[in-house]
């Protein structure tokens, strides 16, 4: 087993579990409204944050392949992997309420939970950049024109979502955030 296998299967688990979070939020979601009906209200905001928490994921675990050549196992990586992927286990287990009996409308859950949802995913996305950089067989990547475009583009939208108040613009930025994610896989 190489130190990138051996490290991968904990991050790998981790990661997993977030994907399990978000989409059995999603199936929950779904289940309450058609027990509730009417009076239990989905939206779009919910679910394109849970959408795009899964994309970000996935390019974080494409990141990890990218980088399976300068993992090493020591105490201060698994340390920090442990953190890495639990941050995002924190953020997916958020982005769906855990009760939905007391949530009537999702768009309202999301303007409670969006900042703290996409600020650990920014904060894991500067982390990521900083680790590349530090790495010179990684910092490479990040000088192309098409990585530097898209990741501008991201943390710009990134930004926006945070922060935006309106439900159409909110919509808008997610929407905008998940189709970054599915042009940047097409590319």
């Amino acid at each position: 087993m190489s130190d990138f296998e051996f490290t991968f299967a904990l991050f790998g688990l981790l990661l997993g579990l977030s994907l399990a979070e978000v989409l059995g939020g999603l199936a929950r979601a779904l289940e309450a409204r058609l027990r509730i009906g009417k009076a239990f209200r989905i939206g779009w905001l919910t679910p394109l944050l849970g959408a795009f928490v899964v994309l970000d994921l996935l390019s974080f675990w494409q990141a990890a392949w990218v980088s399976r050549d300068v993992i090493d196992v020591t105490g201060f990586v698994l340390m920090a992997v442990t953190v890495f992927a639990g941050s995002y286990y924190l953020a997916s287990s958020l982005v769906f309420p855990r009760s939905l009996e007391d949530a009537v409308d999702l768009d309202v859950h999301f303007f409670r939970v969006r900042r703290i949802v996409i600020g650990v995913m920014l904060a894991l996305l500067l982390v990521q950049l900083a680790f590349y950089a530090s790495v010179p067989e990684l910092a490479v990547r990040l000088r192309a024109a098409l990585p530097i475009a898209l990741t501008a583009l991201l943390l710009c939208l990134m930004t926006i979502a945070m922060f935006v108040r309106d439900p159409f613009w909110a919509r808008l930025a997610m929407a905008a955030l998940v189709a970054r994610y599915v042009l940047a896989y097409i590319l």
